[in-house]
């Protein structure tokens, strides 16, 4: 028994990518593929961080305003950001506008900012499962949304001073970088 639906060209997928268009393009072109680069790793861990408690449609469709409101998640730009850069991401229409998401945001670029160039790819990517030792999920119900990893990865992260990342979001974004692939097994994107 499996969960993947048969999506808009007849193509098997994770029954969650299938709501919006937004979804099937996001599903079969970025999740679950290999994200690495700090600026990138960066990026996601900020947009799963502002999806904490909202759906992640959401953050999609706001991902070019929050491209342009954060200077394209380039982790030596948004290290530089003051006060009144903060206020303005407050007013900001095109993003999250959640004081303690935006404060993270920031103060996250500024820790990363020290870190060496391929600091954070090598961190984040060090807790990538063995894929042998995860069998693909053939239903939703296979799929976590903690690990033993995304706890590590949580607390890794926590303890060089990265906020707002708790296991759930470690996991989300483990899924979302590829370092777990757990497209459906009968997902055409696996």
């Amino acid at each position: 028994m499996s969960d993947a639906l048969a999506g808009p060209d007849g193509a098997l997928r994770c029954p969650w990518a299938l709501s919006t268009e937004d979804y099937v393009a996001y599903h079969d072109d970025e999740w679950g593929r290999p994200v690495h680069g700090d600026d990138a790793l960066y990026e996601r861990l900020c947009l799963e961080a502002f999806q904490s408690g909202l759906s992640w449609i959401t953050i999609l469709r706001r991902r070019p305003g929050f491209r342009a409101a954060f200077a394209g998640f380039e982790i030596a730009k948004v290290a530089t950001f003051t006060d009144a850069d903060k206020e303005r991401l407050l007013a900001d229409p095109g993003i999250i506008r959640n004081r303690a998401k935006i404060e993270a945001t920031v103060a996250n670029a500024r820790v990363l900012a020290d870190w060496a160039a391929g600091e954070l790819d090598e961190l984040i990517w060090s807790f990538a499962p063995d894929p042998a030792s995860r069998p693909a999920p053939r239903t939703l119900a296979d799929v976590p949304a903690v690990t033993d990893e995304s706890t590590a990865l949580s607390k890794a992260l926590k303890k060089r001073g990265i906020r707002f990342v708790g296991p759930t979001t470690a996991y989300a974004l483990m899924q979302a970088c590829g370092l777990v692939n757990d497209h459906l097994a009968d997902c055409a994107a696996r």
